[in-house]
């Protein structure tokens, strides 16, 4: 078999990655086999091998592309170049309308929260891929940022995905939009302050980042 150019082996991953994400959504993660995604994704099973070790591997990628690979660019930015209340917003932004409205991290995360208990390694992966790896950029990010004067920014860090993740389990999950309605303006708006809250006097407004 002739080797792939690069750019063949980008489109073939890809191609692999639709076709588990169909899998994974319509069958959950003890319902997916290695056969049913390569029958769906139209390629042989010794070539999503050739791309990922294992199920959990190829899980793993689909919840990278689906949640921290969007938020890569905006850490590599020269941190100094980026306001604070410029940058919450912007991974508030990122967060909300493109990984949540129009992603597939809610079904992904309903998977990761169902079947956790018969699948354990899911949550580690989903901490380790995500929760670590966001709350570790965001972190570098508020320690260079002396002007905030954050005692912990580690802790600051965690508080702003956490209350993000949160909303997302509560009002689109839950039912909260139906019982307790709370906007995500509100909620990043707060957030926002409280990073900024000890920092040099300046003035914080309210920017919506959804559409009413």
């Amino acid at each position: 078999m002739p080797k792939l150019s690069p750019e063949r082996q980008v489109v073939k991953r890809e191609q692999i990655l639709k076709g588990a994400m169909t899998v994974f959504l319509t069958s959950g993660y003890a319902g997916t086999s290695m056969d049913r995604v390569a029958a769906e994704a139209g390629v042989s099973k010794q070539t999503i091998y050739s791309y990922f070790q294992d199920k959990e591997g190829l899980f793993r990628s689909l919840i990278e592309q689906a949640t921290i690979i969007r938020f890569t660019t905006l850490f590599e930015l020269d941190h100094q170049k980026v306001e604070p209340e410029q940058l919450l917003r912007r991974l508030a932004e990122i967060f909300f309308n493109d990984v949540v409205d129009r992603g597939n991290y809610i079904p992904l995360l309903r998977i990761v929260i169902g079947e956790s208990e018969r699948f354990p390694e899911l949550a580690r992966l989903y901490t380790q891929a995500v929760v670590q790896r966001g709350k570790s950029m965001l972190c570098e990010y508020l320690r260079s940022r002396k002007e905030l004067k954050l005692h912990d920014p580690e802790a600051i860090a965690q508080i702003f995905f956490g209350s993000m993740v949160s909303w997302v389990i509560l009002q689109k999950m839950l039912y909260g939009e139906e019982l307790m309605q709370l906007s995500r303006d509100r909620v990043v708006d707060q957030l926002v302050h409280l990073i900024l809250s000890n920092s040099d006097e300046r003035k914080i407004e309210s920017t919506p980042i959804e559409k009413h």
